[in-house]
């Protein structure tokens, strides 16, 4: 038990309330101080723990005897008598441990909260550093996290992505600001395609061309939990020293030039 004024509190309050108890009843019969007893019990173990509690009980019986004893005398009282001792050392001494022991319980909760609130910005921080954009959906495909990295490359104010935008959002916004590296007819499609693969949890990797020039490869990962990771990862250098010129054709080929399936999909997520 630590030594302070939330330790010694519990043992104090109890003796003073004793004194003011025996003070009292040389005037006027006094009540008996058991019930404050308990409470001043209660409020040590949760100030202070179950040590100081527990502190505080012993006193607790030791005064309700000495008050007994101030008010009948050491003679003239049968077993009858002492009951209500008994059940005041029962009393406190189940306060003092169930309040105790809950007080521990609720600070281990709050320090197992603080150090997963640690975890989570020191996680949070790390992934603002690299450089593949990175973006948290919960199960609604809701936003919950977007690193740095995807707001550079999408020109995402910091504004927006606090909000929790919907993915949905975020495709809209890249439309908007001309992010995608497609033409005008086509973003239509492209958009209800990322929908689609982020509802079915399609972990195919896609290549996603922005108009700055860069190329990200887009993975989506299911989470248990059924939201969404997903990765943008820079592959541009990559891409530019494979990319094979004469096979341009057959890759324009591979679009969707109506993608009527995807855009109802695109519909139901709006």
């Amino acid at each position: 038990m630590r030594f302070g004024w939330r330790a010694i509190s519990g043992p104090a309050l109890t003796a003073a309330t004793l004194l003011l108890a025996m003070l009292l009843d040389r005037f006027v019969p006094a009540p008996s101080p058991a019930p404050l007893f308990v409470a001043i019990v209660a409020l040590a173990g949760a100030l202070a723990g179950l040590a100081s509690a527990v502190t505080t009980a012993i006193v607790a019986v030791i005064g309700a005897a000495l008050f007994f004893l101030n008010r009948h005398g050491v003679s003239g009282h049968g077993a009858a008598d002492l009951a209500p001792l008994g059940l005041l050392a029962v009393t406190v001494f189940g306060t003092a441990g169930i309040t105790g022991l809950m007080r521990e319980r609720l600070l281990g909760s709050f320090a197992a909260e603080r150090r997963s609130h640690a975890i989570a910005a020191r996680l949070s921080a790390a992934l603002d550093k690299v450089d593949i954009g990175i973006v948290l959906l919960d199960a609604e495909t809701r936003a919950e996290f977007i690193n740095r990295a995807f707001r550079d490359y999408f020109a995402v104010p910091d504004e927006v992505a606090e909000a929790k935008p919907p993915f949905i959002a975020l495709m809209y916004h890249g439309r908007d600001t001309g992010a995608f590296a497609l033409p005008e007819d086509e973003l239509g499609t492209f958009i209800a395609q990322r929908m689609e693969m982020v509802r079915v949890g399609d972990a195919t990797p896609i290549n996603v061309a922005l108009r700055n020039g860069e190329v990200l490869r887009f993975v989506c990962t299911a989470l248990p939990d059924g939201g969404r990771m997903l990765s943008y990862t820079p592959v541009t250098d990559l891409v530019r020293h494979t990319d094979a010129p004469e096979r341009a054709d057959y890759y324009r080929s591979l679009r969707d030039p109506t993608g009527r399936k995807l855009i109802r999909y695109l519909r139901v997520a709006e």
